[in-house]
This record gives structure tokens, C-alpha cells and sequence, in this order.
């Protein structure tokens, strides 16, 4: 195994943090998320080959699972519950598990990343198979929550990946499609919601974003398949329906689009 360099606890380059105005804080702070998409830019060679092989999988009917603990948990599960409001996934496609459970999502739960065996047990839950992917979301490389689900992944020929902000971490050893995304010291030593966490969903984004264009649920640059489940989507879009079928009367493109209930199976009816 290669040098295990802990980057995420480095002391922040950052001193007397209580003697700064808040002008200086949040420059600072700013200062430092500045150096974050340009961390995410040199690992996207490595989150491409994750997003090809889990393309590959959920065309041939496989799912996507997201498994963390803390803000890397949570960042998983919010991903995970956009898709199916935005792109018009099912749910159940993407599925974000974190340590602790859904306590967790809101409380933090003592100790809860502390087991090996507890990733896998919530996996088995869903009753994983080889035709899923598993991406463990660890901002440190070492939360055993995260190891010991990987490790029975691979046990049982169910391919992994991994996003961790440390290099050569122990969770990207358990990955076949790790991906590494360097920030450098948080600003207050040791906090990775912040830089790291920035990180992490910026590649989520990444990731959900790419492969449900390859699923095919996003047409030119519209998001025609999203769920109509507020006024404010069912305008938006009546107004995709009305460019696509260059309808002028907003009412009548409501009607179809309430309808048909999408705007692609609208657009596709209106068409066919």
C-alpha cells in the first residue's frame, strides 16, 4: 500500500480564528473554497471511469448506492433523493445509506461509523447484488462503516467506488473505481463539512448529473422528465411543452402536460 498522508487533519494554515472580523472570515473562508473545483478538476479522469461503469449497470438494470456516515452520509442521501424529482427516476434506483440510519440524517449518533460489519447489514437490507454499484463516501479514507460494506461488495463481486479527500486512504483500497479529491487542510483543522464536504458534492453532482443523461432522462439541456410536485415545476414545464411544440396559449400546454403528466411522454404524445 502506498504513504497514508491524513490531509484532512493538518492544522489549518489559519491561526487565532476568534481574533478575525467576520469580513476576514468569510474571505478566508471563501479564500479556501476557491481551490476546491480545482481539486475536483484533476480527479475527473478517475470519477469518468466511475460514471462509465455505473452507466453500464443501471442500463442493464443494476441500481446505485450511496453508503457514508456524517456529512459524507448525508451528502449521499440528498443526491440520492433529488434523482427521482428531478430526472423522473423511480425510487429505490439511487439509494444513500448512512451510519446510524435515518437518525442520523439530522443527529449525530455516537459511534455509529465505528463498525465494520453495520455497512454491509444496511445493504443487505436492499438486497444487494452484483447487478448494483456501491460508492462509499468517506471525506477521511477511513471510516470503517464505509471499509467493511466495501470490502463484502468485493467479496461477493459487486463493484465499488469510493470519494475520499485523502490520497492513498485505506477506503480507496477497497474500491475499484476510487476516486480522490485533494483539498488540503480545512479551515478549521479537521472539519471536513467544509472544503471536503464541498468536494464530495461536487462530485456527487457529477455523477448523479452524467449518468442519468446516459439513462437518457435528460433531453438537450431540459430536465423533461421531472415530477410536476409544485407550481412552480408545473411552470416550468408548461413552458419547455410550449417551445418544444411551439404551442403559444400557455393554457393548452398546462392541459397536456397535466395530462400526459411529463413533459417527454407530453411532447412525445403531442408528436406521435
Amino acid at each position: 500500500m502506498k504513504e497514508f498522508i491524513k490531509v484532512t487533519e493538518q492544522a489549518s494554515t489559519y491561526r487565532h480564528l476568534e481574533k478575525m472580523s467576520i469580513a476576514d472570515l468569510l474571505v478566508n473562508i471563501n479564500h479556501e473554497d476557491q481551490t476546491v473545483p480545482l481539486a475536483v478538476e484533476k480527479a475527473i479522469p478517475q470519477i469518468e471511469k466511475l460514471v462509465a461503469v455505473i452507466s453500464d449497470k443501471m442500463l442493464a438494470g443494476g441500481r446505485l448506492f450511496y453508503i457514508g456516515a456524517g456529512t459524507s452520509g448525508r451528502l449521499g442521501i440528498v443526491d440520492a433523493s433529488e434523482c427521482p424529482p428531478t430526472f423522473g427516476v423511480p425510487y429505490g434506483l439511487v439509494i444513500g445509506l448512512i451510519a446510524g440510519g435515518e437518525k442520523a440524517i439530522t443527529q449525530a449518533v455516537e459511534f455509529a461509523e465505528d463498525s465494520l460489519e453495520d455497512g454491509w447489514a444496511d445493504l443487505e437490507k436492499h438486497f444487494i447484488n452484483d447487478k448494483d454499484v456501491v460508492v462509499g463516501l468517506a471525506a477521511s479514507g477511513t471510516t470503517p462503516y464505509v471499509i467493511g460494506a466495501l470490502q463484502e461488495c468485493r467479496k461477493r463481486g459487486i463493484i465499488t467506488g469510493s470519494i475520499s479527500c485523502n490520497p492513498n486512504s485505506p477506503v480507496s483500497e477497497e474500491a475499484d473505481f476510487p476516486v480522490e479529491v485533494v483539498v488540503g487542510p480545512e479551515f478549521i483543522t479537521g472539519s471536513t463539512r467544509m472544503k471536503s464536504g464541498t468536494a464530495q458534492k461536487l462530485v456527487l453532482n457529477m455523477i448523479s448529473t452524467s449518468i442519468m443523461i446516459q439513462l437518457g432522462r435528460v433531453e438537450d439541456n431540459k430536465m423533461v422528465n421531472m415530477q410536476l410536485s409544485n407550481v412552480k415545476l408545473v411552470d416550468r414545464g408548461v413552458k419547455m411543452v410550449m417551445d418544444r411544440l411551439q404551442i403559444k396559449d400557455y393554457e393548452t400546454a398546462k392541459d397536456l402536460l397535466l395530462k400526459y403528466g411529463s413533459v417527454k411522454k407530453a411532447v412525445d404524445a403531442a408528436v406521435h
